[in-house]
């Protein structure tokens, strides 16, 4: 070839590439991050933050997580949310459990700036969701918070598909509510709902009979798993209804030794938890199914988590690498 030819084609080569879609040039799927941004659901450090909010929310942010979800009851929720809590399995304290840890919403809003963190949702109870929206959607806006999410429907009021035809006009009702005060309702499932009652899968009732503008989903990776069920599954079924997801693993895979109704059930299965990638759960398929089909936000959860520096660490490694 003559050296002009050649000179010629390398010109022609140059500046092409200048107009190669940038896709092509991007970065290879397989060196970008799993997820660019991780959050993590505040019960799995209840009691870290009860002795401690600051230091808390600072080991947080220390540790790479952008954002965060709050636990209720909060001051402002309903008198029986703040009651129940009493019920759960924390040590005895002068001081919050739960919700703000004695903070102001725009307080906590501040704190949570001063350390680079935000939080988009927060989760609360029906009673406050049905009867103080009002005042619920003012301490949401005020911390920065886009969703509230209820984390259960109360067992004695889901004992029949009856039930749940009700609880699926509610949750309509509160999703409208929720809209008129400028934020989004949203549903966490745990393991009860998925067994068959007189011929109608509870849960996929309430997904099929509620406004897909209203009523909004959040996944538990690990209640759907020991239910049996299959998140990816799930994901594609009811496409772009899920926002939000708790990323958890599995040790092994363990179902509910029963339907998945008690709190009994889900406290048996705590020790089952373990870091993400570190069990038996397909993390990574289940995470790039819930971004093709519109998930906003991953939190990782591990309840009540024993030696929380490492294990949401190892999570938080794992989610980013």
């Amino acid at each position: 070839m003559k050296r002009s030819i050649f000179l010629k084609q390398i010109s022609i080569l140059t500046a092409g590439s200048a107009i190669i879609p940038s896709s092509i040039m991007a970065k290879p799927t397989y060196l970008k991050k799993l997820l660019p941004e991780v959050g993590i659901q505040l019960f799995s450090i209840p009691l870290l933050l009860n002795k401690d909010f600051e230091k808390s929310i600072s080991m947080i942010s220390k540790m790479g997580y952008t954002y965060l979800e709050f636990f209720g009851p909060y001051y402002f929720s309903a008198q029986s949310a703040k009651d129940n809590i009493k019920n759960y399995p924390f040590p005895p304290s002068d001081n919050p459990i739960s919700g703000f840890y004695g903070n102001q919403a725009r307080d906590v809003k501040n704190v949570l700036c001063d350390y680079n963190l935000k939080s988009p949702s927060l989760h609360t109870d029906l009673d406050t969701l049905e009867n103080h929206m009002g005042e619920l959607a003012k301490g949401a806006l005020e911390c920065g918070a886009e969703f509230v999410v209820l984390p259960a429907i109360p067992p004695n009021q889901r004992t029949s598909i009856d039930d749940y035809k009700r609880i699926a006009d509610r949750f309509n009702l509160i999703g409208l509510s929720a809209k008129k005060e400028g934020i989004s309702f949203a549903y966490h499932n745990h393991g009860y709902g998925f067994v068959e009652k007189q011929g109608i899968i509870p849960t996929e009732y309430v997904f099929e009979n509620t406004d897909p503008d209203l009523v909004f989903l959040q996944m538990d990776i690990f209640w759907t798993l020991a239910a049996g069920q299959d998140p990816i599954n799930l994901l594609n079924k009811y496409s772009n209804r899920y926002k939000l997801i708790h990323l958890k693993d599995m040790k092994e895979n363990i179902l509910f030794d029963g339907d998945g109704e008690s709190f009994k059930e889900w406290i048996a299965l705590f020790p089952n938890m373990t870091s993400c990638g570190k069990g038996v759960a397909d993390i990574k398929g289940i995470i790039n199914k819930a971004k093709e089909v519109g998930v906003k936000h991953f939190y990782v959860e591990q309840d009540m988590a024993q030696n929380p520096q490492i294990v949401l660490q190892e999570s938080f490694d794992f989610l980013t690498s």
